[in-house]
């Protein structure tokens, strides 16, 4: 075990719990207020969200004398260079990590069909309507990745070997959604964007990700039932490429360095 950082694994599961108390607390404030606020149950959800997570970053930070500035790219190159070198093959690996997940949870969904519940909740994520686009594509991989990665997993690296923080911060992010679908999802995701924020120590590639794989989740569910089966080939051999191009340009950057690297 590494040197002793914050937080370790049963303090993450306190600070959900502080954030989920934090969310509630507000949702039902806000809730009474509505009748001056005017708004929906997903504004609702997503101005708690905010005020919950600002609530719980305003104390971490200050117990960790962590800067913003630290919190999103504390790497060794320009915030600048991370953007325009690792951001666009990072972009690359969006189709293939949709099509990868969405088949796992085609195949779950056969083995533990959605509830009526799990049904509504997924048809208002992707209802089109500007509180949830901003609540999927903005706010969710903004405060998560803040969270998960600039928090969680950079404690966790301070305190484990490099993989059990990945694993272990990406299985938290999983069980924080609180659902077996985006558990997978979480899982899946969590460990990619956790070796991306180990290697860059950046939360803007990891952002980029998130925020892109969200996106692309949207625009999914607007795709026709019926695609020819050349179509269908076309687009898997683009995504296969895309994702190739991805990969071995992330292994350039990333990895060879690091391998090339004398030992101590």
């Amino acid at each position: 075990m590494k040197s002793q950082g914050f937080p370790s694994g049963p303090q993450a599961a306190l600070l959900f719990l502080a954030l989920f108390l934090c969310e509630f607390v507000i949702a039902v404030a806000l809730r009474d207020a509505n009748r001056w606020l005017g708004l929906n149950d997903m504004q609702l959800g997503v101005l708690a969200a905010v005020l919950g997570n600002g609530c719980v970053f305003a104390g971490v930070m200050h117990f960790q004398q962590l800067t913003y500035r630290e919190l999103f790219h504390q790497s060794p190159a320009s915030a600048r260079a991370t953007l325009v070198l690792i951001v666009p093959p990072v972009l690359l690996l969006v189709p293939g990590l949709m099509v990868v997940i969405v088949t796992a949870m085609n195949l779950l969904v056969l083995v533990a069909p959605l509830s009526a519940w799990e049904e509504s909740m997924f048809s208002r994520m992707a209802d089109g309507s500007v509180a949830a686009t901003l609540a999927v594509c903005v706010m969710a991989p903004l405060l998560e990745e803040m969270l998960f990665r600039g928090i969680v997993l950079r404690g966790f690296l301070q305190r484990y070997s490099r993989w059990q923080a990945i694993l272990g911060s990406a299985l938290l992010f999983g069980v924080a959604h609180m659902n077996i679908y985006q558990f997978v999802v979480g899982l899946v995701m969590g460990t990619v964007l956790g070796w991306l924020y180990e290697r860059t120590r950046s939360l803007i590639p990891c952002i980029a990700l998130h925020a892109a794989y969200n996106t692309g989740t949207i625009f999914l569910s607007d795709l026709p039932e019926t695609i020819s089966l050349a179509d269908t080939a076309l687009a898997l051999l683009a995504i296969l490429l895309a994702t190739v191009c991805g990969v071995l340009a992330l292994r350039h950057m990333l990895v060879a360095p690091i391998a090339r690297r004398p030992a101590p």
